[in-house]
C-alpha cells in the first residue's frame, strides 16, 4: 500500500507520531485467526488528509501488528499464563520500529536474539526435554539477545485498535 519494500516500510514508520496520529489498521488482509474469523477483511480508520501519508500508514501497519500480537498474549493471559517477557524472532524481528512498537504496546520488555534458525532450534530443545525428562526443559542459551524496553505508554495506540477492530468485528456478525 506504501509502494516501498519491507527496509523501506520500517524507516517510514519512524517518521510518524507514536499512535499515527489516528490512524488505524485492522489489517484482516486474508481473514483473522485470533479471534477465529476466515472471513474478516482488512480496514483503515482515522484516513483524513492529515494522515493521508506513506509516513502514517506506514505506522498504522506496524501498530496493527503489534497489537495483534498484543491480542494473541491477552488470549494466553486469559489461560492463567503470566507473561512478562517477550521473545521476538523471524522477519518482523528485522523491523526496528515493530520491536519498538510492540514493547509499547505490550508495556513489557522485547527480547530480540541474533537471527538463527530458531523452529528447527525450538524443536530441537523439545526433543532434548522429552529425552532428558525433567519438570523444567534444559537450558539452552541465547546468543546476542538484544532487549527493547518500552519507551512509550501504548495503552492509547491499543484502545484505538480496539475500537477499530470491534467495528470490523460488527461487520462480520
Amino acid at each position: 500500500m506504501t509502494g516501498t519494500d519491507l527496509p523501506a516500510l520500517d524507516r517510514l514508520a519512524a517518521e510518524a507520531p507514536l499512535g499515527a496520529d489516528g490512524l488505524v489498521l485492522v489489517p484482516y488482509l486474508e481473514g483473522e485467526r485470533t479471534p477465529n474469523l476466515p472471513d474478516a477483511t482488512g480496514s483503515l480508520h482515522g484516513l483524513t488528509l492529515r494522515t493521508a501519508t506513506q509516513a502514517h500508514l506506514a505506522r498504522a501497519a506496524v501498530e496493527s501488528i503489534a497489537c495483534l500480537l498484543a491480542d494473541a498474549v491477552d488470549a494466553i493471559r486469559a489461560q492463567g499464563v503470566e507473561t512478562r517477557r517477550f521473545l521476538l524472532v523471524g522477519g518482523a524481528a528485522r523491523s526496528l520500529s515493530l520491536r519498538q512498537a510492540l514493547a509499547d504496546v505490550l508495556a513489557a520488555p522485547v527480547l530480540v536474539p541474533e537471527p538463527d534458525e530458531y523452529v528447527a532450534n525450538g524443536a530441537a530443545r523439545q526433543a532434548a526435554w522429552v529425552v532428558a525428562g525433567g519438570a523444567e526443559p534444559p537450558d539452552w542459551p541465547l546468543s546476542g539477545l538484544m532487549a527493547v524496553e518500552p519507551a512509550a505508554d501504548g495503552a492509547p495506540v491499543r484502545a484505538r485498535y480496539a475500537e477499530a477492530r470491534g467495528h470490523v468485528l460488527e461487520q462480520v456478525g
